[in-house]
């Protein structure tokens, strides 16, 4: 008789790293929490990007409301100087840059039409809009894939983004390998590996928007930004953890 040992392993396996992924995710081992659904916490880690549209002012306004859901606590987008969708008048961005890493953050839409957006390296969109399915939709990385809007919770309940970000590669200060994203949406794996072209939007939308129609990029490690658009859109239980993706790879 075969041992099952192995097959138990693998089970383990599994299961164990499916609670790193999801909603309700804990942090990772060398992760660095950065949304706990408290100001002090947002103070400390988060202050505006101050892109050619800022329009707001420190302190943050963006505003500690109370989870609809679940009770406790989370993040809403709440700035007036975004009315109107002015993303890049009031977006918030970690104070630590970072290169690659291992992002999981949790998001709530609270109307129809919700739109915000998660920017890795502040440069890069992976979407947040309700009713959108096309490449400019929910959980795109934004223009670059299709949205895969069917694993959407939908209006009103907590979402789940967990995404490996490998960032761009130069020599000689010249771009060599474009940066590179996998990501789970909801606990479903919807990006493998996509290779992004761009930074798309123009200056208001990112680090390097306005650099060669969003080609020009940089070999600088930015924040983590989330978008204001003048929606109510909740974030909370967020945490990174930096990675060291020397292999041309994003897997998990």
């Amino acid at each position: 008789m075969k041992s099952i040992l192995p097959l138990l392993l693998i089970a383990t396996s599994l299961v164990a790293q499916d609670k790193s992924i999801g909603l309700g995710a804990k942090p990772i081992e060398g992760a660095e929490v950065i949304i706990d659904g408290t100001r002090a916490m947002l103070d400390e880690k988060w202050t505006y990007w101050e892109g050619p549209r800022f329009g707001s002012s420190l302190p943050i306004k963006w505003k500690i409301v109370e989870d609809p859901v679940d009770g406790g606590t989370c993040l809403m987008t709440d700035d007036r100087a975004a009315d109107g969708g002015k993303y890049g008048a009031a977006d918030i961005v970690t104070k630590k840059p970072y290169r690659d890493f291992r992002l999981h953050i949790e998001f709530l839409v609270t109307k129809e039409k919700g739109n915000s957006g998660v920017y890795l390296q502040n440069r890069y969109e992976i979407q947040i809009q309700e009713g959108v399915k096309t490449p400019h939709g929910m959980g795109a990385v934004i223009n670059e894939t299709e949205s895969p809007y069917d694993a959407f919770n939908g209006i009103g309940k907590w979402n789940s983004y967990d995404i490996v970000f490998r960032a761009a590669r130069f020599k000689d200060g010249k771009l060599t390998e474009k940066a590179m994203v996998s990501m789970y949406f909801n606990g479903k794996k919807v990006h493998d590996k996509v290779q992004i072209n761009k930074v798309w939007g123009g200056p208001n939308s990112g680090v390097d928007g306005g650099n060669d129609g969003g080609k020009g990029i940089t070999d600088t490690p930015q924040g983590l930004k989330l978008q204001c658009e003048g929606h109510d859109i909740r974030y909370r239980n967020a945490w990174i953890k930096e990675l060291n993706l020397d292999g041309k790879d994003t897997d998990f």
